[in-house]
């Protein structure tokens, strides 16, 4: 018996071994990513991939379904008004963003061991999903779902055509 660790592993073995768990780690992520799908493509995104995009406009959905839009106002884009602001702002900043997003439209294949990502999930799951976010005991993932809904409250109570449900009639005027 040899004191040397891996003494029988020759360097080709060892080559072979190697290239074998690095061909299941890339088929594995690769897997993950082809749950996504194909998003469709958008026209005039600044910031956001078609991909990014589908993400935000799933959790849009989630937190404000379209029954609770105001009137059915169609012109309340927040998925697009997110890629506005991202493009604006520093690099450093939409990277994270950006991580962000990733993380949430594949945390339910990381954290619920699911074969569906965020967007492909029913609206009641996405909604479930989010909300659990924002419990969770990771500091990551409720900085992620805080972020998120103080971005998407902010800019979707900023259309004045919200005002009418919250009671409010605008700013005052003299």
């Amino acid at each position: 018996m040899s004191l040397r660790p891996f003494s029988e592993l020759s360097r080709r073995r060892l080559l072979r071994v190697a290239l074998g768990a690095g061909g299941l780690v890339a088929g594995g992520v690769g897997s993950v990513f082809a749950l996504r799908g194909s998003a469709p493509r958008v026209e005039g995104l600044r910031a956001l991939s078609p991909h990014e995009y589908r993400t935000m406009a799933s959790l849009a959905e989630a937190m404000f379904p379209r029954e609770t839009l105001p009137a059915g106002d169609p012109a309340v884009d927040l998925a697009r008004a997110f890629d506005g602001y991202l493009a604006d702002e520093p690099t450093w900043a939409r990277d994270e963003a950006k991580q962000a997003l990733t993380l949430l439209e594949l945390g339910p294949v990381l954290f619920d061991r699911r074969l569906a990502t965020f967007s492909n999930l029913a609206l009641s799951e996405r909604v479930a999903h989010f909300e659990r976010w924002g419990r969770s005991d990771s500091g990551l993932r409720r900085q992620v779902a805080t972020g998120f809904r103080k971005f998407l409250c902010l800019v979707f109570y900023d259309q004045p055509s919200a005002w009418p449900g919250l009671g409010y009639e605008g700013p005052m005027r003299p």
